[in-house]
């Protein structure tokens, strides 16, 4: 009887509009988070799945993951998404995956350090990655679990001893200290900070973080104490979060929004969009250390170009000399702990 009601020209405009949309969530992309159930991991999941780029979403952590992929399944967007469960179920959760975003781990409580939290979180992110070597070694991985300047190195020593490391594939997620920066300096200058675009380089703690404002777009000066400040507030923000939130927890909200980021830059890259550049930390000879974060030129497979550094200020080569011998550590830290008998 309904379908009398309908003009024929009309079931042929929704057939194809429904065609369209198929064929649309085709070329998107299949993104798993590991860690989905956390604090970062919930508002993360809930921003992927609201974006067309994802076709699917596969949600994995150690408990209550279920009842997360059943909450966001029923939001009115294209993307499925699937839970799973516990160790057993780490492999189905991965397998297919085009994007892997590993927020899981623990947060950052007041006094703690990034440091502090590397024997829980160097466990947690060297299994991920073994899994996702057996059940999706092409993919590109995202570690967000800190240190990152530590994480990164463990999961790339457990890829290339599984044989399928790519070193274009994986990714430090530093995308939180370009949105701070990009942040701060916007209300600064009362300019939108949507419309600020701040490279930060180097790594994704205290000193290791070095916002290049004097690259900066539009361009923005300050006085040498103001840039100071300025300089030290992004580096620190992270704890700035963490004493505000009084032993609640870090940064996830703002650590969703930037993994989101980065992720739907990564969706679009696959896509094979042009242009597509975000900071991230990787591997890289561009300094003495084997791991550095600069603006990449993202493609299909990965990194497409590194960009480097460009032109430095005298105040940001200093904070580069600074950064070094911190890096060279972490990295130490992290390889140590996966080659370790």
């Amino acid at each position: 009887m309904f379908s009398r009601l309908i003009k024929p020209q009309t079931v042929a405009v929704l057939h194809n509009n429904a065609k369209n949309i198929c064929t649309s969530s085709q070329r998107n992309a299949k993104v798993a988070v590991c860690g989905a159930s956390g604090g970062i991991g919930q508002p993360l999941s809930l921003l992927l799945k609201q974006s067309p780029l994802v076709t699917e979403l596969s949600l994995y952590d150690i408990v209550h993951t279920p009842g997360v992929a059943a909450d966001l399944s029923h939001i009115d967007t294209f993307s499925k998404v699937t839970g799973y469960n516990g160790p057993e179920q780490l492999k189905d959760a991965l397998k297919g995956a085009d994007i892997v975003i590993i927020p899981a781990g623990v947060p950052r409580k007041p006094g703690m350090t990034r440091d502090d939290l590397f024997n829980t979180n160097a466990s947690i992110v060297r299994d991920l990655a073994a899994a996702c070597a057996e059940a999706c070694p092409k993919a590109l991985i995202g570690i967000i679990s800190n240190p990152v300047n530590s994480t990164v190195p463990i999961a790339s020593e457990v890829l290339q001893k599984a044989g399928v490391y790519d070193p274009n594939r994986v990714f430090g997620v530093t995308t939180l200290d370009v949105v701070r920066a990009n942040a701060f300096i916007g209300h600064g200058k009362g300019i939108d900070p949507t419309t600020v675009n701040c490279p930060v380089v180097g790594g994704h703690s205290g000193v290791t973080i070095i916002p290049l404002i004097s690259q900066c777009k539009p361009a923005v000066t300050f006085e040498k104490a103001a840039l100071k400040a300025l300089t030290e507030r992004i580096q620190e923000a992270g704890t700035e979060v963490v004493k505000a939130k009084a032993g609640a927890g870090s940064a996830t909200l703002s650590m969703a929004h930037a993994g989101a980021k980065f992720t739907f830059s990564l969706c679009r890259a696959l896509k094979g969009e042009q242009n597509v550049i975000e900071c991230a930390f990787v591997r890289s000879n561009i300094t003495e250390a084997k791991y550095f974060s600069t603006p990449l030129l993202l493609g299909p497979n990965g990194i497409q170009k590194n960009l480097g550094l460009g032109q430095l200020s005298d105040f940001e080569s200093e904070l580069l000399k600074a950064a070094i011998p911190e890096l060279k550590k972490n990295i130490q830290k992290g390889e140590d702990f996966v080659n370790k008998k």
